[in-house]
């Protein structure tokens, strides 16, 4: 086996371990070891995938929602489509283009997160500096932190509260268990914040062509055929989308 063959093993268990570690709050457990080394009485090495990859891969199909509620993207997927419900153009853009947009914008926020992870975790466990418990100790103190300063106190104290769990003396000892629905409950409250205040303007029109229409006797004319080309003008004169992205990720630097 090439040793391109066998890096790309070892970072895919890494994955795998990172995910089932991160879910839990049994961080001193001894890890998994997804690829097993054996040296030959002459020196040489053979790697031998162990059947516990066969038990990390049945967990693949959580693994994207795991990684998207630890990073930015569910503020941003439900602020885009709020904002689609607020002009009213219904598919417009479609859900495809507003999950890739929320993707590649993820990506960006995200950056500086993924660069401290790939520096201390990934790269020293490729390079076999480290083991993989290591790694993933290392690789989960930059998600933690983004996570725990976008995190309210009021909503991680609720989850304490129900878990029956004391308080913790420092931020390192608060869980991934309790910490991950914490950061969840807080990101749906900030993009329904955001949501709010971008629907403000749009009701704004809505009401103005709704009361014009009713003067002029025309109710049986619909007020969203009207004010549809209006809220479109508005934002495209605006440059909204330009504004709604930039606010998004200044959001996760406030």
């Amino acid at each position: 086996m090439t040793k391109s063959a066998v890096k790309l093993i070892r970072l895919t268990g890494f994955s795998f371990m990172l995910v089932i570690v991160s879910v839990s709050s049994a961080w001193a457990l001894p890890g998994v070891d997804a690829v097993t080394v054996i040296t030959a009485p002459n020196g040489g090495q053979t790697y031998t995938v162990t059947i516990q990859i066969l038990a990390l891969m049945t967990i693949l199909t959580v693994l994207p929602s795991i990684l998207l509620t630890m990073t930015s993207f569910t503020r941003i997927m439900i602020v885009l489509g709020l904002l689609r419900q607020a002009i009213g153009t219904a598919q417009a853009p479609s859900n495809q283009v507003l999950l890739g947009l929320s993707l590649f914008l993820t990506v960006f926020i995200m950056m500086p997160v993924f660069e401290k992870v790939n520096v201390q975790a990934v790269q020293p466990y490729l390079e076999e500096k480290i083991d993989a418990v290591t790694a993933i100790e290392k690789a989960s103190v930059p998600f933690r932190q983004f996570m725990m300063k976008q995190t309210r106190e009021a909503d991680l104290e609720m989850f304490m509260r129900i878990s029956g769990q004391q308080d913790f003396e420092t931020v390192d000892d608060v869980p991934f268990s309790l910490l991950l629905p914490a950061f969840v409950t807080s990101e749906l409250k900030t993009a329904f914040q955001i949501g709010f205040l971008i629907f403000l303007p749009f009701l704004v029109i809505d009401l103005v062509v709704a009361s014009v229409l009713m003067s002029m006797g025309m109710m049986m004319l619909s007020p969203m055929i009207i004010s549809l080309p209006f809220k479109i003008m508005l934002f495209v004169l605006a440059d909204g989308w330009s504004l709604v992205l930039e606010m998004l990720a200044a959001s996760f630097y406030v």
